[in-house]
């Protein structure tokens, strides 16, 4: 059975990621009285007031990830949101106050953003901001830096993880187990090999996206929307952004897709995404000794895969 993190080990874990954000923070000449938590999944954001300053911590990490790989993502995050930035790109660029580099504190790994006035008057629009993904895609086509293919993906975590979750039956039905290994086979020489890929979707092209479904991670700022939290910044097609979203957001994507002049999104490869998705989900399940509130989050992305034909 899987032994989870207590609600006490989690707070424990947050306030050990304030502490540390709060302290590094100082090293860096910020004015700090104290850290306010303002938000806590797979990674906890800490305002370092009164500095117009938050520190972002991931905390919940996959088994294959070490601070050397995560400091170097996230120095991918800070250039190409400060890179953004500069074309005019609504976007949370890093902040000014500090150098653009993550920093390494107490076993944690932090970057610092602006703090950011939120509109909280609405709920979120997912139809919109799948427009606007468009508008990023447009805006990244351009992007100089280096970026592996499907990085964001995590192929080497997700053979790994489904490997690890033979043990946790309790996790993951082994029925539902068994079968995703059978489409991982198919999916990951996809994943891992852009030839490949490429062969297998002849004329569709890649470019630099955000990997992590943009349309729920677009700030609603007092001031207009913001892109933001691109962690997972990688180059690929842009039907990985819109993984698993369904057909109302894919279609408000193609509108703006009209309106930047560029193509629709292919049915084939939002197959492909949508199963390499629902693959890395179940894969995720392998670090819910870390969250268990995971287990109950990813249930209904589970369901949803089960109800859809195998991939081949």
């Amino acid at each position: 059975m899987t032994v989870f993190a207590t609600p006490e080990q989690i707070a424990q874990r947050t306030n050990a990621a304030k502490e540390a954000a709060v302290a590094a923070g100082r090293e860096l000449g910020l004015e700090i009285t104290e850290g306010k938590v303002l938000y806590e999944l797979f990674s906890v954001v800490v305002h370092l007031a009164p500095s117009p300053v938050v520190a972002r911590i991931p905390t919940v990490l996959p088994h294959t990830t070490t601070l050397e790989d995560l400091a170097k993502r996230q120095q991918q995050e800070l250039d190409v949101a400060q890179w953004l930035h500069e074309q005019g790109t609504p976007v949370i660029a890093p902040s000014p106050l500090v150098p653009r580099k993550p920093v390494q504190k107490d076993g944690f790994s932090i970057t610092f953003w602006p703090f950011t006035d939120e509109d909280k008057s609405q709920e979120p629009d997912y139809v919109r901001n799948s427009e606007l993904t468009a508008d990023l895609h447009k805006a990244l086509r351009d992007y100089p830096g280096e970026l592996a293919f499907m990085g964001s993906a995590e192929p080497r975590f997700v053979r790994e993880g489904l490997a690890r979750l033979e043990a946790q039956p309790d996790l993951v039905d082994p029925a539902d187990l068994a079968r995703a290994k059978q489409e991982w086979e198919v999916l990951e020489p996809l994943v891992s090999d852009e030839t490949a890929f490429r062969t297998r979707f002849p004329g569709i092209d890649l470019q630099p996206v955000h990997g992590d479904s943009p349309p729920a991670n677009i700030f609603a700022g007092t001031d207009g929307p913001l892109f933001s939290d691109f962690e997972l910044i990688t180059f690929g097609p842009v039907e990985w952004d819109l993984a698993a979203l369904g057909p109302e957001l894919e279609a408000a994507y193609n509108r703006g897709a009209d309106k930047n002049g560029l193509r629709h999104l292919d049915e084939n490869v939002l197959k492909f995404v949508n199963a390499v998705g629902a693959i890395r989900v179940i894969a995720y399940l392998s670090c819910a000794d870390q969250l268990p509130a995971m287990v109950e989050f990813m249930k209904p992305f589970i369901n949803q895969w089960r109800d859809n034909q195998p991939y081949a």
